[in-house]
């Protein structure tokens, strides 16, 4: 645990500090300072991906396309494999730390984040279409970071594995494990809160389901179809309602995030720097953009362009910042600030929701809860195919060990520490972005290139 919140610190803590007006500072830490500046250079080269071709971006995902290869998937659902993650625990649990330690304004500091962000899915997720190649095992195509990594430093497949697309593969591997603690803790509290249910009873439960369907060879995509969709809607629908029936206060609330993001109101959390670091680092469990998960999904699909799953990708990250992030934020924001006085984590959400609902809001917010969850570790152990073969060859045995030590940790993580579990998932996932950025900054003209070719051949008609 000494190693673990060592290396947290380097990733998350302070570097440095920046003075600001009345005696207050803001901290920088190392992810900030990469992902920040990175993101908006990716958006200066592509153009601003959110913005110029969000209109190309809604086209695709209402394309009906399918797979053209036995056992590959199709744009639409690789976005929903990566959806599952995105739009996952890390929309309520994620929104719900970001606002119990930041306050309104870090919810500001997520849409910084996933705006700036969505230029780097792109450019990560098109570079895992590129660098893409057949999966023995699973049928279809694999790829992702490790593999364009390796193209870059290891001069290709066939060359002697280099050392940052091993790091990247294991650090990949290190955060699924942290995720899937994160998973079972939120649902054991969410339903010990709604039903009284023990945390160990729940997290049996949890992990029987979870391994009738991750145990099977080719179950996790078909379940993922059905679930996503579903659970997006319902939740969006809720929030809408809500926002809805309080309309009268959104000016407030909205000037609450503005002057909470900038300082003007100070928050209990720390001030300006807890709001800004909070948003940020939430912002990224969020909606992964730079982390190196979403491209193990969009190296999967079977896709008539490269750029065309980097799109699919870009759109995934303003998905589930920019709406279902916000639904969460306005879910808790729009509730009297004495009633939630003090809460933190999944009794903070439950007993919004309970003031907007009364006890079937609880209710509602458990099961929620678990659908998030659930979908979220059937994607991250998609995403874990590759890295697991990329590591340990083509064979079932390997595949089969990571599937039930990710069991195991899901188990774990019912009984853990709150906190704990969250920088486990914190640590991998920080690792993960330094190792992607490492390769994606150099190899990001690859990605414009592929972009500016998609443009040429749109204007043809011919994608």
């Amino acid at each position: 645990m000494q190693l673990i919140y060592a290396v947290y610190n380097l990733l998350w803590g302070d570097l440095f500090s920046i003075p600001l007006p009345g005696g207050a500072s803001i901290g920088v830490s190392l992810l900030v300072l990469l992902l920040i500046p990175a993101g908006i250079f990716f958006s200066v080269r592509t153009g601003c991906v959110p913005i110029r071709f969000f209109p190309d971006m809604l086209r695709i995902a209402l394309e009906k396309t399918s797979a053209r290869e036995r056992g590959a998937i199709s744009g639409l659902q690789a976005l929903i494999v990566s959806t599952a993650t995105r739009v996952g625990m890390g929309n309520l649990v994620g929104v719900v730390a970001a606002v119990s330690a930041g306050g309104a304004g870090a919810v500001f500091w997520m849409w910084v984040t996933a705006l700036i962000g969505s230029s780097t899915a792109f450019v990560e997720a098109t570079l895992a279409q590129i660098y893409k190649e057949p999966d023995p095992l699973y049928g279809g195509y694999r790829g992702g970071p490790a593999y364009y990594i390796q193209h870059y430093f290891g001069k290709g497949m066939k060359a002697r594995r280099s050392i940052i697309a091993i790091l990247f593969a294991l650090s990949g591997l290190l955060c699924w494990c942290g995720v899937s603690q994160v998973i079972s803790n939120s649902v054991s509290s969410a339903f010990y809160n709604a039903f009284d249910i023990p945390p160990i009873v729940s997290s049996v439960v949890l992990v029987v389901l979870a391994a009738v369907i991750v145990l099977r060879r080719n179950a996790t995509v078909k379940v993922l179809d059905i679930i996503v969709p579903i659970m997006a809607a319902l939740y969006f629908g809720i929030a809408v309602f809500v926002i809805i029936k309080n309309f009268a206060l959104l000016p407030d609330v909205f000037t609450r995030i503005f002057e909470e993001a900038f300082g003007i109101r100070q928050v209990a959390a720390g001030g300006l720097g807890a709001v800004i670091m909070n948003g940020v680092k939430r912002g990224l469990f969020s909606n992964e953009a730079g982390s190196g998960s979403a491209p193990c999904a969009a190296a999967a699909a079977d896709v008539s362009h490269p750029a065309k799953a980097g799109l699919f990708q870009a759109f995934g990250v303003l998905i589930d910042t920019i709406v279902i992030c916000t639904c969460t934020a306005m879910i808790m924001l729009l509730v009297p600030a004495d009633v939630v006085s003090g809460l933190s984590g999944m009794e903070l959400l439950q007993t919004a929701m309970h003031y907007h609902f009364g006890y079937a809001g609880v209710v509602f917010i458990a099961v929620t809860l678990w659908l998030f969850c659930f979908s979220t570790f059937l994607g991250i152990l998609y995403y874990a195919r590759s890295n697991v073969a990329f590591l340990f060859g083509d064979n079932w045995p390997a595949q089969t060990a990571y599937k039930v030590l990710a069991l195991v940790m899901l188990f774990i993580g019912g009984i853990a520490t709150y906190t704990f579990v969250w920088d486990l998932g914190d640590l991998g996932v920080g690792l993960m972005t330094v190792f992607n950025m490492i390769a994606i900054l150099p190899m990001s003209g690859i990605a414009v290139k592929a972009l500016n070719e998609y443009v040429s051949l749109r204007k043809q008609g011919r994608v």
